[in-house]
């Protein structure tokens, strides 16, 4: 039985933001509701409400419901064995999971509401379920546009071992999906979970465009003077061309989806604290795979701006070019206006030598300019969305650029690792801007080995007061192995933050990671402190405490942990280990089943519930749940000897057999395996074949009186009883009871 490791990838999430000071938020008296706007400008309201952006963001309701939730509306996702429903009951939209047993009955069923659905449904549309303690929750079923309308998995969750319902979404979806919610004083946004209002705004608003817009509508209300009405809001168009572009670049300029950071929000700024009209610069940092990488020509669902601004056109206009060179925020137009638009957009500028190709035949007449110059192409990071691709080419690149593409999961194998470059601005805008760089080169593990050392040069140069910059440094000793060293970085941050429970959770996670239990113990108390309605730290302690030898302490903190968040599995998992050793299999074997049911590709679960049914005499369905964990997890060789076990006890000698080879590939030094694959085959009475694996076992734990004594009867059964015996009196003198008769009457057999 393991303890789970309990930074998976939703707790890492949740804390990949967190931080310890109150950063700059734009006050929310500042901004007006938005339908504050369509007073004065109905026109432009009403084609507005139209677009995308105004659109993607709400509570479903029939009037803006394009799915089908009553006919087509289960899905089955093959790589994770398990159907999702699509339902509307009373009123209200639900998403339902639940998988086949082999009886065919529906086993971990869960079901959450939809509180909102993200996305118009242009193209995709996901949905949100608010939980209980006001975390956004991104559901794994999303619709998609493409063929008319169609289910499938979001982006990350099309694999054995996704997030399941755990996946919470983040500030930084929020603020390129939505108007900025009013988050207020007492939310520890955006530090820790991502919490959210009970109120939210419902789409994009006039407001994320032209900045806050209370005064402006009060002194257009006071009939104050025009020049004085329109001076007191933003109007992009009066901006500079960099200003202007900017207000756009602030959600279309993603440089990746994957891991590398894309960007990083200055740490004094609040999320939702950018206001159109100030450098973008001053608010966040973008960031790019190094040129001559492979990722050159890198095709994602956020690349509109950042595939504009590679063309020619973008680049020899020198700033004169914009997003609003072609596009008219307020009203898309769509089909045959759409392309009569966009053809009178690129003729402004290509007029003369369109008309000289055509003429010359050199050029074909066509109704649309961006079919061969800005075709549509399959996204990389959303495999289901199609996109027109902003990079403005001479020719149509060649290939099917429709063609499917599967989902690219990357893993720390596979995921990219070099050097991370500043994308924007382009050149440095603060002195302190190293720091930042420094900070991108180790924050997703890209360039830990030269950034660590990059990151902690800049620390002792620039001395930051702010704790998130010793955080990060602290994560990312530890992801390189070098806990100890991770420590007093951690108390660094402690020592600047010391109200901030996460700071304080960080620091005790590491302790105990490092043996030091009573630390860690009293780290972890203090973050309880600050945050007692805190699972992970709840849990964190619960392991700790487990530790130290006081299960007691130990169940009553994942208790609280999981009460405090019903969906955190590695509580009921971690409950179940420390239940199963207090001799309480009924209640052990509960806490598996809501493990599993929580997050049905939970490997260790479904492992730690075969051991207990073997145990239990229930071999079937042991069978059944080891198999599920070795296919979620195929080297995980404590496993595979546990599986070997119940199949040698059910007479299954040759899979036995298969499956404990199968754990020496992937570990090696597992004694146990070696031992217990060394009795299999004297059972078969292939002692020759055995001895190896009883020297391997008794070369790495040499006290091993069970070692020395397969070892020694290995020996005796291939003849050499010269070599056998002195292992055998090893083995006979040792402290192992059992293995000590066995050698004991091993050497009278022989006559010693």
């Amino acid at each position: 039985m393991r303890v789970t490791r309990y930074y998976g990838s939703v707790a890492l999430a949740a804390l990949a933001a967190a931080t310890c000071f109150a950063p700059a938020q734009t006050p929310p008296s500042v901004y007006a509701s938005p339908e504050t706007c369509a007073g004065c400008h109905r026109n432009i309201w009403e084609t507005y409400r139209r677009t995308g952006m105004a659109r993607a963001f709400f509570r479903p309701s029939p009037a803006n419901t394009i799915e089908d939730y009553t006919r087509h509306n289960t899905y089955y996702h093959k790589a994770s064995d398990s159907y999702f429903t699509m339902l509307r009951r009373d009123g209200k939209y639900y998403q339902q999971r639940y998988q086949m047993d082999s009886g065919g009955r529906r086993i971990n069923v869960m079901e959450k509401q939809v509180d909102y659905v993200l996305g118009s449904g242009n193209h995709v549309r996901s949905y949100l379920h608010r939980s209980a303690g006001n975390k956004l929750i991104e559901l794994p079923l999303a619709w998609y546009a493409e063929k008319g309308g169609y289910w499938a998995m979001n982006p990350g969750f099309d694999r054995p071992d996704h997030d399941g319902f755990r996946r919470s979404l983040s500030y930084d979806c929020m603020f390129c999906h939505n108007g900025y919610p009013q988050l207020s004083a007492g939310m520890p946004a955006p530090y820790g979970e991502f919490v959210y209002p009970a109120a939210m705004p419902e789409g994009i608003d006039c407001q994320r465009c032209h900045g806050p817009g209370r005064r402006h509508a009060e002194l257009a209300k006071s009939g104050a003077a025009v020049p004085t009405v329109r001076n007191a809001i933003v109007n992009p168009a009066r901006l500079s061309p960099e200003r202007s572009l900017e207000v756009c670049l602030q959600c279309h300029l993603e440089t990746t989806s994957f891991p590398l950071p894309n960007s990083i929000r200055r740490y004094e700024r609040g999320p939702f604290s950018y206001k159109p009209g100030e450098s973008l610069g001053d608010f966040m940092l973008s960031f790019d795979h190094a040129r001559g990488t492979g990722h050159d020509d890198k095709f994602e669902i956020a690349h509109s701006a950042y595939r504009l601004r590679q063309s020619a056109c973008f680049l020899r206009s020198q700033g004169r070019m914009t997003c609003t060179t072609c596009h008219n925020p307020h009203d898309i137009p769509r089909g045959e206006a759409a392309a009569q638009h966009y053809n009178a957009v690129c003729r402004r500028c290509h007029s003369a030598a369109f008309d000289r190709a055509t003429a010359s035949g050199m050029h074909p007449r066509a109704t649309g300019c961006i079919d061969c110059h800005m075709p549509k192409r399959r996204t990389e990071d959303v495999v289901h969305v199609v996109m027109t691709d902003h990079y403005i080419q001479r020719r149509k690149p060649a290939g099917d650029l429709l063609a499917e593409l599967p989902e690219r999961h990357e893993t720390d194998a596979t995921a990219y690792r070099g050097e991370v470059v500043l994308y924007y601005p382009e050149k440095s805008a603060r002195p302190n801007d190293d720091l930042y760089l420094a900070l991108a080169q180790v924050i997703e593990k890209s360039n830990l080995g030269a950034g660590i050392p990059r990151l902690a040069a800049a620390i002792e140069r620039e001395a930051p007061q702010r704790p998130e910059y010793y955080l990060e440094m602290a994560d990312a000793l530890r992801n390189s192995g070098q806990i100890e060293k991770a420590i007093p970085v951690y108390r660094e941050a402690v020592r600047r933050a010391p109200d901030s429970y996460v700071t304080l959770q960080k620091l005790g996670a590491a302790l105990r990671r490092s043996g030091r239990y009573r630390e860690a113990e009293e780290s972890l108390r203090r973050a309880l402190s600050l945050a007692p309605d805190s699972a992970m730290t709840h849990h964190e302690l619960g392991l700790t405490y487990r530790a130290l030898g006081r299960n007691r302490d130990a169940v009553a903190a994942l208790e609280t942990a999981a009460r405090l968040d019903p969906d955190l599995s590695e509580a009921f998992n971690n409950l179940g280990i420390l239940r199963l050793a207090g001799a309480d299999p009924v209640h052990a074997e509960a806490d598996f089943r809501e493990a599993i049911r929580i997050q049905p590709d939970y490997a260790d679960a479904h492992g730690n519930l075969g051991n207990l049914l073997s145990r239990e005499s229930n071999p079937r369905e042991a069978q059944d749940h080891f198999e599920t964990a070795l296919r979620l997890r195929p080297k995980d060789a404590m496993t595979r000897y546990h599986y070997a076990l119940l199949l040698g006890r059910t007479q299954q000698v040759d899979r036995a057999q298969r499956e404990l080879e199968t754990a020496l590939q992937a570990d090696p030094a597992l004694v146990e395996a070696h031992l217990l694959l060394g009795d299999l085959l004297m059972s078969k009475g292939q002692a020759q074949t055995a001895l190896p694996h009883y020297r391997e076992a008794a070369r790495l734990q040499p006290e091993s009186g069970r070692a020395q004594w397969g070892l020694g009867a290995a020996l005796a059964s291939t003849g050499d009883v010269a070599g056998a015996i002195p292992h055998l009196q090893r083995a006979a003198a040792g402290p192992d009871p059992a293995a000590r008769q066995a050698a004991t009457d091993a050497l009278r057999q022989l006559g010693r």
